[in-house]
């Protein structure tokens, strides 16, 4: 199985998250759990970030 580049997935492990935009594990794990977090899909227990609208997110914030 090949290694799909982390920009053309379209969703990310935390940890890739992590990886791409230098953010922490826990901040993003913070980021997570806040109400108006509309860019996490959970499949069991595992929580995966939706690419996109992250980056989008973030695009906005000045602050973290």
């Amino acid at each position: 199985m090949e290694t799909v580049p982390i920009y053309q997935k379209i969703s990310l492990t935390v940890e890739e998250a992590s990886a791409l935009t230098n953010i922490g594990k826990t901040k993003i794990y913070d980021l997570v759990k806040e109400r108006d977090c509309d860019f996490t899909l959970q499949v069991g227990k595992k929580i995966l970030i939706k690419r996109e609208p992250f980056i989008k997110y973030l695009m906005k914030k000045s602050v973290l």
